[in-house]
């Protein structure tokens, strides 16, 4: 059965416009604004890696300190983060100059690296990244067992 709208048109046959039902699109834009402010915060995001070396064999992965000269560098949870032997520093500028004058007096050093557990990992990022730039290949990494 086909029946006739009732309400009142105008000349062309098109309800007018008061007639019309309204749609509200608020909370629709809310949602695509949103997800666009989402997208914008998450889409240019650069991630930095360090690419570490890590033992295969379980018989490699842990192994006891050697007796050849070390040196010894400390990452402490607060700050000055950075030691050599006992030795702190406030600033990664002196610590890198004083690692370095170390390590060019003994250049066969092997470098034992201690890390305190709630020691943030910028520090010994900032550590790596220093050794990696300086070619040190002879480096360890204390952990409690």
């Amino acid at each position: 059965m086909i029946s006739a709208d009732a309400s009142p048109r105008s000349q062309t046959g098109i309800a007018s416009p008061e007639q019309l039902p309204s749609l509200d699109l608020t909370a629709l834009i809310d949602i695509i604004f949103i997800v666009l402010v989402f997208l914008l915060l998450t889409a240019n995001s650069q991630l930095l890696s360090l690419p570490v070396d890590v033992p295969q064999s379980p018989s490699s992965a842990i192994t006891a300190v050697d007796n050849k000269p070390t040196i010894a560098i400390n990452i402490m949870a607060t700050a000055p983060y950075w030691a050599i032997d006992s030795e702190t520093f406030d600033d990664l500028a002196t610590f890198t100059a004083a690692f370095t004058a170390h390590f060019n007096t003994m250049p066969e050093a092997t470098v034992v690296i201690a890390a305190d557990k709630a020691a943030p990992v910028e520090p010994l990022m900032q550590l790596l990244a220093l050794l990696q730039m300086l070619s040190i290949s002879q480096t360890q990494i204390l952990m409690e067992h």
